[in-house]
């Protein structure tokens, strides 16, 4: 089933690549196990089908918005919105990004919740932001400098002389010619290579790690943990998309949590449940449906901004 999850996410996201399909098809021949699993991971898939395609359409909305920002006066009003209710601040403010966003609101580069964009940068390099992120730059003659304040960046580097670093509450990464992944999340930073490599230096004991291409690893300011292989659907989100193969509910309501609107949160009873498929993010409530009629769970609303994920009793 792990392998058939696998196979299934790799396709879903290369779905021309010629020597992705003749290893899927090899793989495939080799015994009958392979193909019940495959049978059954494309049965759970296609559940998802009108998702995927909705999620088509959402990528090329986001585009289309991209051009067109709202001022920061008009920003601020939605904020003193949302904010207006003692409760809703609160929760607001303990329970989403909408905290990193405050203490960045005046970032070089920022996404609201539920909104995915990318930029070029003036070397060339390309980044793209995730929902509810935030990021400064500074770039100086002799250094290529990005601050991490919330949120999630995919970064790919262009080739040139001066360094290039990402700095993080954690501490510091120095790409080495790369593509690749950076989180910040309570009191840790989500690392994860896609091509090259990354040095991660710890903030706190300067402890250092070269993480290759294929690896991914978390560290705090003193520590840094071992890595483990690379999630190639990591750079999904960057296409509109939530890859998913065989992870918690808790984690994927971690991962969701960014591009829904108010509090998103899971019962412990629940929260190892397994959960497999591809998402489009630009709609979490129809998400949240299909795992409510796939998953024993009931999602409850007690009021507009408060979603808690409970056991179907």
């Amino acid at each position: 089933m792990r392998q058939a999850a696998d196979w299934y996410a790799r396709l879903s996201a290369d779905p021309h690549d010629a020597a992705i399909g003749a290893a899927w098809r090899r793989w495939h021949g080799q015994s009958e196990a392979h193909r019940q699993a495959w049978r059954y991971v494309e049965r759970v898939g296609r559940r998802f089908a009108a998702l995927q395609e909705d999620g088509d359409t959402a990528v090329r909305t986001l585009r289309a918005a991209r051009r067109t920002e709202l001022s920061r006066r008009q920003a601020l009003r939605t904020l003193g919105v949302l904010s207006g209710g003692a409760l809703l601040g609160w929760f607001g403010w303990r329970d989403t990004h909408l905290a990193g966003l405050v203490a960045a609101w005046c970032a070089d580069y920022r996404t609201a919740t539920g909104e995915v964009r990318d930029f070029l940068l003036a070397d060339g390099t390309r980044i793209w932001l995730n929902a509810a992120s935030a990021l400064d730059s500074d770039y100086q003659p002799r250094l290529r400098r990005l601050h991490l304040l919330a949120g999630e960046v995919l970064i790919d580097t262009a080739f040139e002389d001066r360094p290039f670093v990402v700095d993080t509450a954690e501490g510091r990464l120095r790409a080495l010619g790369t593509r690749f992944s950076v989180t910040q999340q309570d009191g840790h930073t989500r690392l994860a290579v896609f091509e090259g490599a990354v040095e991660v230096r710890t903030a706190g004991s300067g402890a250092a790690r070269i993480v290759r291409a294929g690896e991914q690893l978390r560290f705090d300011r003193r520590a840094i943990g071992d890595p483990e292989p690379a999630a190639q659907a990591r750079q999904a989100w960057s296409r509109g998309l939530l890859l998913v193969d065989d992870m918690s509910l808790a984690e994927f309501v971690e991962e969701l949590s960014g591009h829904h609107r108010g509090y998103l949160g899971v019962a412990p009873e629940v929260a190892g449940l397994r959960v497999m498929g591809t998402y489009p993010l630009h709609d979490s409530e129809r998400i949240l449906g299909m795992l409510e009629g796939a998953l024993p769970i009931v999602v409850q609303r007690p009021l507009p901004w408060w979603t808690s994920i409970e056991a179907r009793r």
